[in-house]
């Protein structure tokens, strides 16, 4: 913190951050209103995440070759125009259908060269002793809006109307523009290579790597047996055997404080070999959702263990985000951090597929299946692969 450009980029971030609960809340609010159905909300969040996964990898090229710093500067431009328009749209009684779905494609392309930026970008920003600590704190200010920013973005929604939602949202870019401007630029690649040849020498990179392969492997893992239970198991209790929305409430409300509270005891677990961290907390992550199969469905035992999973993935993300950018070179920062969001993000829907189909048998049998499959696969990739001996 002693760091003044950290600084200025943490606050910039923070406010941007908080302006997106605007739009996080106001979005399914407009297509309901203008689409009126909750089955095409979930087609229009599809096409978002359809360009965001198939672009997240030309992304990373994009990071390493162009400038991580130019490229999070465009992507704010472009978020603040876009709801500018629609803010517009929605105060003159003109929006349209086919306006939704280009904000949301817009937003999933922005995504896909956003996300691996802003990892590339930090590393720049820190030494790379403090990128643990940097990310950690980093973290809990977007967990910190995620808590704080929907209650004061739902009373301008049902107060000011959608529009003023969305006005504030763009307005809150301007932060982040501001403070770019005064960012240094991380290295490049070499802007004479093909852009295939360049995407090929970064997938080549994390393939040679089986350390970073298997680190990225092991995240993959861990998403692929926790989210789909997470997202669909924990809605599933609320409703067939707590009965109760607020009890759904406070379960995603006590995996979010989790979350902030693993973010922070990721910095002091730094000093520990960070592969064993890993393995650890997979392990008790597993055991963690093979227990909510077996344990009676009560508030006083629910609540106290999804707070440990959010927990559990707090550390995980700080620690493989941070050591996968400590282990890159300067120049393939993007496009490793393309391949581990691209990887960490692509297994979800398959994890909410599966999830789904296991949960015909009950939600008891999908997180006995998900903790048992995760917790044997860990087992196996501890004895078999170098990700242990990580530091």
């Amino acid at each position: 913190m002693r760091n003044p450009t950290y600084r200025r980029w943490l606050t910039g971030t923070g406010i941007s951050l908080l302006g997106d609960q605007f739009y996080v809340v106001a979005l399914p609010w407009l297509v309901l209103q203008t689409l009126g159905s909750p089955a095409l909300l979930g087609s229009v969040m599809m096409a978002g995440a359809l360009p965001r996964a198939m672009l997240l990898l030309f992304g990373g090229v994009a990071t390493d070759r162009i400038s991580a710093r130019k490229i999070i500067f465009g992507s704010a431009l472009i978020r603040a125009v876009c709801v500018s328009v629609t803010a517009v749209l929605v105060s003159t009684d003109g929006l349209q259908p086919i306006t939704l779905y280009a904000l949301v494609i817009v937003f999933g392309v922005v995504d896909a060269f956003a996300l691996p930026a802003q990892s590339a970008l930090l590393p720049t920003l820190l030494r790379n002793d403090q990128l643990v600590s940097g990310n950690a704190i980093s973290q809990s200010v977007s967990q910190v809006a995620a808590i704080v920013g929907p209650i004061p973005a739902g009373l301008a929604l049902a107060h000011l109307g959608t529009d003023v939602a969305l006005y504030i949202d763009a307005v809150s870019f301007l932060a982040i523009l501001v403070i770019l401007r005064r960012m240094p630029d991380p290295p490049r690649a070499a802007t004479g290579t093909k852009l295939g040849h360049t995407l090929r020498d970064g997938l080549a990179y994390v393939i040679g790597d089986r350390a970073l392969l298997g680190m990225i492997a092991m995240a993959g893992l861990i998403n692929l047996c926790a989210a789909g239970p997470l997202l669909v198991g924990m809605a599933e209790i609320a409703k067939y055997r707590l009965g109760s929305p607020t009890a759904y409430g406070s379960l995603v409300s006590a995996a979010a404080l989790g979350g902030l509270g693993g973010t922070l005891f990721a910095v002091p677990l730094g000093k520990l070999r960070r592969g064993s961290v890993v393995l650890c907390a997979a392990g008790l992550l597993a055991l963690c959702l093979a227990g909510i199969g077996l344990s009676p469905a009560r508030m006083v035992v629910l609540v106290p263990v999804f707070a440990l999973i959010g927990g559990i993935a707090g550390v995980v993300n700080i620690q493989i985000g941070a050591w996968a950018m400590q282990r890159a070179p300067g120049p393939l920062r993007g496009r490793v951090s393309s391949v581990l969001i691209l990887v960490t993000l692509g297994v979800m829907p398959v994890s909410m597929a599966i999830a789904g189909f296991l949960s015909e048998r009950g939600e008891s049998f999908l997180f006995v299946v998900s903790g048992v499959v995760l917790l044997i696969s860990t087992i196996c990739i501890a004895a078999a692969s170098p990700i242990r001996n990580v530091s």
